[in-house]
């Protein structure tokens, strides 16, 4: 009998509710001793959200989740290892149920130039203000809770 992955282990008593997982990045840096956390649009520009992408094959979570990182938002940095948590969300278009495992990655370098500078703003902002922002409870309470200083790398 083959293992289930952890994610539909979740959702074993409701398997037509398993979610579709994909890879967040949580993109983070220190300005002035406070912590900023960047926040890019959805590709429609109407919503507020972290960089995400479906797995990648080659690629552990954290490397698509930088991968997504820098195609979405420009960003360059090295992701942890582990996730801090997750998110669910509905596309609107499918109506299907996505999980999202958040990656952090401290950004040393912001690209002027990546694959979807047109269709993204980008924006760095306050934890608190991050969590305002998005429209998933448990994505908020995520950004809330996120201490870079704790993340056992």
């Amino acid at each position: 009998m083959t293992k289930q992955p952890k994610h539909e282990q979740l959702f074993s008593n409701a398997p037509d509710q398993v979610p579709h997982l994909q890879y967040a990045a949580l993109c983070y840096r220190r300005r002035g001793g406070k912590l900023q956390i960047l926040m890019i649009t959805s590709r429609g520009g109407r919503r507020w959200t972290l960089p995400k992408g479906w797995p990648m094959r080659g690629r552990t979570p954290a490397e698509t989740a930088a991968r997504e990182a820098w195609e979405e938002a420009g960003v360059r940095g090295t992701p942890a290892r582990n996730s801090v948590g997750g998110y669910t969300y509905r596309k609107r278009s499918t109506r299907q149920t996505h999980l999202a495992m958040v990656f952090p990655i401290e950004v040393s370098k912001l690209d002027k130039r990546f694959p979807e500078r047109r269709i993204r703003k980008r924006r760095w902002v306050s934890r608190r203000r991050a969590a305002e922002m998005v429209a998933q409870p448990d994505l908020a309470q995520l950004l809330l809770r996120f201490d870079p200083d704790n993340l056992g790398r």
